[in-house]
């Protein structure tokens, strides 16, 4: 481990000095250092980099530690007092990083030192001893009497789970409305940049404005242990707000504030109020959190009033009131022409233009506001959304998702990242594994207002458990999602699936499907999967039935779908006489095949190698593929359903890959159910 204090020329001894001297002011970071130093950040990262093999915030992070070391051996004062003396603003933040520096807690330092000087200490003088045992005598009587009502109060370690409330306006004035929901925004953004916070998203809220449902009702609805409830006016330029945190559970107030501020103050205001609330709760704040809080959007006041009313019009993603904001972001941006928050929500605008637009307008606006927003602020979460919002309009999903993983980086409760980061592995980019955690973690932060909605979200949900294996709880929830909205399309075709990865049917697999099938007979999937039954099930007058139909609406319509099936349905027509468009099938497979790049590719090429005869190839092909992780469950249950793997079966190595494909699937489950669990989202 690098130490602080290992650097001993000149340049590192006089730095430990500075931050020494500071060691108190917990605002004391690299700038600070750097300044203090007379040299550029840049240049002060770089050397110390260079001579302590730390980073400069690790560097100063550990002479704070090294001297919390020192304090504790003065047992006068408690872990809280010392964290404050070296430096740290928040206690559980100083323990998380002494219990990782030196691999035991800070209150253990009193133990050790205790201990040391019992060792060093001589035998009491006699007179004493009938005091000292007297005395143990009391405090252990007194120990019996109190112990019960002492252990109740013991404090739980509640989640700490949060929701902003819609803050009330107070004013007669109600053009101040968007003025106050910019205060209520900001809360919660302030709060979105904490990783220990889990914090449901302004759209899970909104129903709740003029609500008349307890603090306890309303805490159940969304799954959270606290809540914020706000209220506050603008007169002229005073800004009044009364805010309070409340244990929701017990409906009680743990901190409580009435603020009243010149509206050039209203940036410390709102960084002040997110950092009382993280100290009520005792969340731990890193300092790149508190870096990100601290930051002023703008010092234009006039730009960010505009700014204001444009965010208050964003949401509601209706054309009319998309287009005015569209006009206030660029009248802010106009005021301040490097106010990066208003670029990068003015790209977001113009991608909700475009949202449901066959012929995209707005990508060059899009593309061009987005690299403004990181041109001024490259570690915005909002300026990296917006960017990764224009690759995905152009369909270049790869190089959003780097975008989308920084963002959350940089805003760890944004639910719009974590859907969009859900869907791209659900499809764009598949990883099963990456899918349930962050469909789980999207449920957690955005909790939908309207039955449709919620049913979709449940939907998402349940395939992304049965992709993984999780056959009862993907079932609990697409129960749910049909109870939300019994006609939800899609439902009883997932539920159909996942009844079936329970009971292994395929007769009663295929008459659910023929059941839904009935309701819509032009149903592509539908048609798609009752062709792919009979195949399994080796009837192919009926699968031919199902397949044409599929395959001929397909072409009909120039759709480029379910191409990884034309294999099966190129056997089919076969099968039943149509070599000619079954050679265009097997063509159209093999075009597949030589495209995909995704994680099951190998078991692709293995089928195309079994059709050709190269059973041998196959197999090699199936080795590969048992490597793989993060595969769908589907795999395993019908892979060897499939007709066409036949000739394998007799093949000596083929069980074995099968059970190792088994095996790994399986112990991957199981470090997934882990690792979730851990999270906190199982």
């Amino acid at each position: 481990m690098a130490e602080a204090s290992t650097g001993k020329s000149p340049f590192i001894e006089q730095a430990r000095t500075l931050v020494l001297e500071h060691i108190s002011n917990e605002n004391f970071g690299v700038s600070e250092l750097a300044e203090a130093l007379h040299m550029s950040r840049s240049n002060l990262l770089r050397k110390v980099k260079k001579e302590t093999g730390l980073s400069a915030s690790r560097f100063i992070r550990q002479i704070r530690l090294e001297e919390a070391k020192e304090l504790l051996g003065d047992t006068s004062k408690t872990v809280s007092e010392i964290a404050f003396e070296v430096g740290f603003g928040s206690s559980s933040y100083f323990i998380k990083c002494f219990r990782e520096e030196y691999g035991y807690p800070p209150g253990e330092s009193y133990k050790n030192q205790s201990e040391s000087s019992e060792d060093r200490s001589t035998s009491p003088k006699k007179p004493y001893w009938k005091w000292i045992a007297a005395a143990a005598l009391l405090v252990g009587i007194a120990s019996v009497v109190l112990y019960r009502s002492l252990t109740p109060s013991k404090e739980i370690d509640l989640e700490k789970s949060i929701a902003v409330l819609p803050f009330k306006n107070e004013s007669g004035d109600a053009t101040n409305v968007y003025f106050i929901n910019g205060l209520m925004e900001s809360t919660l953004n302030n709060l979105q940049k904490i990783e220990d916070f889990r914090v449901v998203s302004r759209t899970s809220v909104e129903k709740y404005r003029s609500t008349a449902m307890s603090v306890p009702e309303i805490a159940r609805e969304l799954h959270v242990n606290y809540l914020v409830e706000g209220s506050g006016q603008r007169i002229g330029d005073q800004v009044l707000l009364n805010i309070k945190l409340i244990e929701a559970a017990n409906d009680r107030p743990i901190w409580s504030e009435q603020y009243s501020r010149e509206i050039t103050d209203i940036f410390a205001l709102q960084n002040e109020v997110a950092r009382k609330i993280a100290d009520a709760v005792k969340a731990v704040v890193t300092p790149e959190e508190r870096e990100q809080i601290d930051k002023r959007p703008t010092e234009n006041l006039l730009a960010y009033d505009y700014y204001l009313q444009a965010m208050n019009l964003l949401y509601p993603h209706t054309p009319e009131s998309l287009e005015k904001a569209i006009s206030l972001f660029k009248k802010a941006i106009v005021e301040d022409p490097e106010f990066s928050l208003a670029y990068a929500n003015l790209a977001i605008a113009y991608y909700f233009m475009d949202e449901n637009l066959k012929e995209k307008q707005y990508t060059e606006q899009l593309n061009n506001y987005a690299d403004k927003a990181l041109l001024y602020d490259s570690q915005s979460a909002q300026s990296l959304i917006a960017k990764a919002l224009y690759y995905t309009q152009v369909g270049e999903y790869r190089l959003a998702l780097p975008h989308l993983e920084k963002a959350l980086e940089y805003n760890p409760n944004s639910a719009i990242v974590v859907q969009i980061l859900s869907d791209f592995y659900a499809r764009v980019i598949p990883n099963t594994g990456k899918y349930l955690e962050y469909a789980l973690k999207g449920i957690q932060l955005d909790i939908p207002n309207d039955s449709i909605a919620k049913s979709y979200i449940y939907l998402h949900l349940s395939n992304a458990l049965i992709q993984n294996g999780f056959v009862e709880e993907s079932l609990e929830y697409i129960n749910k999602s049909l109870s939300a909205d019994p006609n939800n399309y899609y439902a009883p075709l997932i539920k159909a699936f996942v009844l079936y990865a329970r009971n292994k049917d395929l007769d009663q697999l295929r008459d659910d499907l023929l059941e839904q099938l009935e309701k819509d007979p032009n149903r592509l999937d539908l048609l798609n999967e009752m062709g792919k039954i009979y195949y399994f099930q080796e009837e192919y007058e009926k699968a031919f039935e199902y397949y044409k139909q599929f395959a001929e609406a397909r072409e009909a319509a120039g759709l480029y779908i379910y191409p990884q099936e034309d294999l099966k349905i190129g056997l089919v027509y076969k099968a039943m006489g149509f070599d000619k468009k079954a050679e265009e099938l097997f063509t159209s497979y093999d075009a597949y095949c030589e495209a995909d790049e995704s994680i099951y590719k190998a078991a692709s090429m293995a089928m195309k190698y079994v059709h050709e005869g190269k059973n041998e190839q196959a197999i090699e092909q199936l080795k590969v593929f048992a490597r793989q992780d993060d595969i769908q469950y589907w795999l395993l249950l019908f892979m060897e359903e499939d007709p066409l793997v036949t000739p394998l079966k007799s093949h000596p190595e083929f069980p074995g890959i099968i059970q190792q494909i088994e095996d790994r699937f399986w112990k991957h489950h199981e470090q997934l159910k882990k690792t979730l669990k851990e999270k906190g989202l199982m």
